[in-house]
């Protein structure tokens, strides 16, 4: 059923797996896009289905509005999650995607549908740190030169002015729900929570990384990668390694 209603469904991106005994959902980092966890699939483990979490205004959803408050965002991906939990099932998300699979698990948890067996959060402050800056309303060319910062985009994309103006709406959208977030205490998750961070990442520091371990009633573990931002680019297998062993595989 999985391998029909993914390739039906314009918030999945993934290769179906005939027998998966855990499918992991992932959400990009604000400007990414689902398919940036695609080549995981081929060094994930056998029985672990990986699936992007494709939101509006990216990929085969280019042409759709990219603007989406979070509360609608969260629940409807919510929705789309627990329609696909005939299996066990668990959440990465890479900052922006970080906060994103928090309050989509935790949308889950109040609402009683089925819940992530864990939460794996990379690139991200604790909920409670989280946003701050206003990079959406910059000019096109400060927004520019914040992307060249965040060393997160190629350069000859950056340079491609035809391109980016394709693409900063998009941008400004994600940079607007940075912008916009507004943590709100709750029962903490149930399920345990891994976060992730890069030893040289000057947007995460440990002691707002480390705020992650008060949303959980479960265990919490956190791990730093050598690099920045990026490291799950820089350092993806060691990464993947990580999350695979984290989710039992």
């Amino acid at each position: 059923m999985m391998k029909h209603t993914m390739r039906n469904n314009r918030w999945l991106v993934g290769r179906p797996l005939a027998e998966p005994r855990l499918r992991l959902f992932c959400f990009a980092h604000a400007g990414g896009s689902a398919t940036d966890f695609m080549p995981w699939q081929a060094q994930a483990a056998p029985h672990v289905e990986v699936c992007g979490i494709q939101l509006p205004g990216r990929g085969a959803r280019w042409s759709e509005e990219p603007r989406m408050a979070m509360p609608v965002l969260v629940e409807t991906i919510a929705h789309v999650i627990a329609s696909h939990a005939e299996i066990p099932f668990a959440l990465f998300g890479h900052s922006l995607g970080a906060i994103l699979a928090f309050e989509v698990a935790r949308y889950c948890q109040s609402r009683g549908l089925p819940a992530p067996v864990r939460l794996l959060v990379s690139g991200s402050s604790a909920p409670c740190h989280f946003g701050g800056h206003q990079w959406h309303a910059l000019a096109d060319d400060e927004l520019i030169e914040v992307l060249k910062q965040l060393n997160g985009t190629p350069a000859e994309f950056l340079e491609h002015k035809e391109l980016m103006q394709l693409v900063l709406p998009m941008l400004r959208a994600d940079f607007e729900l940075v912008s916009s977030y507004a943590y709100r205490e709750g029962a903490r998750l149930d399920m345990p929570i891994t976060a992730l961070a890069g030893t040289a990442d000057e947007h995460v520091q440990l002691d707002t990384l480390s705020g992650w371990e008060g949303e959980t009633h479960g265990a919490y573990d956190q791990h730093q990668f050598a690099g920045g931002h990026f490291f799950i680019r820089e350092r993806s297998d060691e990464v993947l390694a990580c999350v695979m062993g984290k989710l039992g595989f």
